[in-house]
């Protein structure tokens, strides 16, 4: 094992630490500053893409269903939802925190890298290697995380509920303040979601859980995903609904794949 680093003094620490949180907070600003001015384009394009029927996803998806009877019918080119804005100030302020927000996800590699640089005099060398892998991995699942929410879940879960009616009586105009607030909520969620694999590797070096974990609950789980993919996306299709499950199941299997194998077995292949 190869040693640490000279250690440093607390004020040292504490210095470091205060440049690493400048630099990041400077980061986040730059990236703020360039979403807020464009921002316009972004909703146009982007964000209230999903709004629109030639969403590249209902798009195709109209192609794979047209040879598949029990798929749901995407080609309806009547799909139109329309944003309001009801609150004065809610335009304003929405076009500032949406740039907050895109701001944090396109400086979230510098501020893990960040993160790295502090923590890593302080690690050995085998010790920096694995952290800096897991770095990059959660790094990587985040950003595949919010693909996933903003391609595939937050346009199934609007397509549903934008469309669903109680009565014909009632006409559905969703508000500026719920378009956004259910927007960022899906696609962060998925984002966070994706970081399973990172998790249940650090509770692995920890002794809490090894591959026989996910061996003895993996029922459990199946039932437990399917009914967060039903609250994510409570669509009554099963085609729907396996659009959420598959990824979330997919990202269990990963995970026992970055955990240890079970002790005992360790025990024994070392014994012979």
């Amino acid at each position: 094992m190869t040693e640490k680093d000279p250690e440093m003094s607390f004020w040292e620490h504490l210095e470091a630490l205060r440049w690493t949180i400048f630099r990041s907070v400077i980061a986040l600003l730059a990236f703020a500053i360039i979403a807020f001015v464009a921002m316009p384009y972004l909703y146009d394009s982007v964000i209230m893409a999903p709004t629109r029927p030639d969403f590249f996803l209902y798009n195709y998806l109209c192609k794979l269903s047209s040879g598949l009877s029990f798929f749901p019918n995407f080609c309806d080119e009547s799909f139109q939802l329309t944003v309001i804005n009801i609150n004065l100030t809610s335009q304003f302020f929405r076009h500032m925190s949406t740039a907050l927000w895109l701001a944090f996800i396109c400086s979230f590699p510098y501020i893990i890298f960040e993160i790295w640089r502090f923590v890593s005099p302080a690690l050995y060398q085998n010790e920096r290697k694995n952290l800096k892998w897991a770095f990059l991995l959660t790094t990587l699942l985040f950003f595949l995380g919010c693909v996933v929410g903003y391609s595939a879940v937050f346009p199934m879960t609007l397509r549903f509920l934008g469309g669903y009616q109680l009565s014909e009586s009632i006409i559905n105009q969703i508000s500026l303040d719920s378009y956004m607030d259910n927007f960022v909520l899906l696609i962060f969620m998925m984002g966070i979601v994706f970081e399973l694999p990172v998790l249940s590797w650090l509770l692995s070096k920890l002794g809490f859980i090894d591959r026989s974990f996910f061996r003895k609950y993996r029922r459990h789980a199946i039932v437990v995903l399917l009914i967060l993919a039903a609250v994510i996306t409570p669509s009554g299709d099963p085609f729907t609904l396996s659009v959420v499950f598959i990824p979330l199941y997919f990202l269990f299997e990963l995970s026992a794949f970055f955990v240890r194998k079970q002790q005992g077995s360790e025990a024994e292949a070392t014994a012979s």
